[in-house]
């Protein structure tokens, strides 16, 4: 067979067949190694045009999980960063409500999601902090179950009452509550929300008594508030504001430390009730699902401290009294997030608060 395969003709010698088989055998072998090393090259080749992990991102639109209805304080900065995001990265960043259980049922779906940087989560104080102390078969846990991205901003809350509250300060109100314990009842956005635990803050420091009506959001909580079927209620300032300057309900302290100037004539609570060491900031900030790459997890937080630095975004955060945050690593914004849930498991402890 190698005879008739390299042209041999039955009259060469022995000496010189077994010198061609010996040349076929190395010309072979050359060629081998001529094409391994050829393969080897183009794999190498093509492992360095591949990209880096995320560097391709995004490349479609990107969801932004938020746990509360449309018109809440959450809604409303969730809008606000989200369209700025949407700007920059040139992708649509659509807002997915997910309503139901103090929020935690949005955070859970975001929790379960794929890790790919196209589902984020919109965490706040209540749905990241708060509700680890609160329910005893929550379906994350905050500390493992997310990327911690950036923070976003505070807001400070307005303590509100009704018109036919007969109450026009804080130690009135309070004195109100203490002669009929139990008569009066304050609104929420759902239990484990900032308005709940504000409150629970307050009976607690107070040593008061008040009935909770849990609400499936902020903005069905005011409405009652105003219609009368409620008496008090702890809520947002960005929320809050048209309403006290419409006159269908009074503002009686803010649970910020300082008096705000967009509120100047509002005590704040701790002095209003003289309750020194009252204070209720909410915040917010970005969260991915754990394992999302890292790459996308530092260009988001690149990402959102642009956006949040931006005039546009600053002018509309100030006109609904929020302060955007400042500046974080995702390893800063992480820290403060543990602090967090380590402070607000305290105040469950103190005040007794419980799901409702």
């Amino acid at each position: 067979m190698l005879d008739i395969a390299v042209g041999m003709r039955p009259s060469d010698t022995r000496g010189d067949r077994m010198a061609s088989s010996i040349a076929i055998v190395s010309t072979l072998r050359a060629l081998r190694v001529a094409f391994i090393g050829v393969a080897l090259a183009s794999g190498a080749s093509t492992a360095l045009a591949q990209p880096a992990p995320g560097a391709a991102w995004p490349d479609r639109p990107i969801r932004l999980l938020v746990p509360f209805p449309p018109g809440g304080i959450n809604d409303l900065v969730a809008r606000i960063i989200g369209n700025k995001l949407t700007e920059q990265l040139q992708q649509a960043v659509i807002i997915d409500n997910r309503v139901g259980a103090g929020g935690t049922i949005g955070l859970g779906i975001a929790a379960r999601a794929t890790p790919d940087g196209y589902t984020l989560a919109f965490g706040a104080t209540s749905t990241v902090a708060v509700s680890p102390a609160l329910y005893r078969e929550l379906s994350y846990d905050p500390l493992t179950a997310f990327a911690p991205i950036a923070p976003i901003a505070a807001v400070p809350s307005v303590l509100l009452v009704g018109n036919s509250v007969a109450a026009s300060s804080m130690k009135e109100l309070i004195a109100l509550a203490r002669a009929k314990p139990g008569v009066l009842n304050y609104a929420s956005a759902g239990s484990g929300t900032s308005q709940h635990m504000g409150a629970e803050l307050l009976k607690a420091m107070a040593k008061i008594e008040l009935q909770h009506i849990p609400y499936k959001g902020g903005a069905a909580a005011i409405t009652d508030l105003i219609g009368g079927q409620v008496q008090i209620q702890i809520e947002p300032l960005p929320t809050a504001l048209p309403h006290i300057r419409s006159g269908k309900t009074r503002a009686l302290a803010v649970t910020s430390p300082a008096r705000l100037s967009i509120l100047p004539d509002t005590p704040t609570l701790a002095e209003a009730a003289a309750l020194p060491g009252y204070e209720l900031m909410i915040w917010f900030g970005l969260l991915a699902p754990a394992n999302t790459p890292r790459p996308i997890v530092q260009r988001l937080n690149r990402e959102t401290a642009r956006a949040i630095a931006s005039p546009d975004v600053r002018e509309r955060f100030a006109q609904q009294g929020a302060d955007p945050s400042p500046a974080q690593t995702p390893e800063q914004f992480g820290a403060f997030i543990r602090r967090e849930i380590t402070r607000w498991a305290e105040v469950v402890r103190v005040s007794g608060a419980k799901v409702d």
